[in-house]
């Protein structure tokens, strides 16, 4: 009953008979109010990514390519159980947000550490450090890094 009262263009607070072009704007606006934003999402599985520097299987997503608004990059990562990425290093800042599952994360000189979903790390520009998945379970991180803008 509610709706159809609604439909009609009738303020159910105050039962006023709302003007046409009132009850219209406020249709359009409900209609059209996602449209306007950039929504992206990290959900996507990705493609799977050619096996050069890692052993095991690994799925990457971009998911933000830096601009000159966003000088930084996302990109979400996927190692499947038992995975691991070579030692590397970045010439910029990275953060890894953890999203789902668990893993290891080493810095060069240090004990690795176990990571799982909720933990945020800072890797430091220039360190060389590795990432992998754990034996028994898939780790997907969102990779924050410079765009170079």
């Amino acid at each position: 009953m509610a709706f159809f009262l609604l439909c009609l263009g009738i303020n159910l607070q105050t039962n006023e008979i709302l003007p046409p072009f009132r009850f219209t704007s406020f249709l359009t606006f409900r209609i059209s109010q996602s449209n306007p934003y950039s929504v992206l999402s990290y959900h996507e599985k990705g493609n799977k990514a050619p096996n050069t520097h890692y052993i095991g299987e690994a799925w990457l997503k971009g998911v933000m390519q830096a601009d000159e608004l966003f000088n930084y990059n996302i990109t979400k990562t996927t190692f499947k159980a038992n995975s691991t990425l070579d030692w590397h290093k970045h010439s910029g800042p990275q953060i890894l947000i953890i999203v789902e599952g668990e893993g290891y994360y080493q810095e060069k000189g240090k004990q690795p550490i176990r990571i799982k979903e909720g933990d945020i790390l800072k890797c430091t520009p220039g360190i060389e450090h590795w990432h992998a998945s754990s034996k028994e379970k898939d780790v997907t991180y969102l990779a924050i890094y410079n765009g170079g803008y």
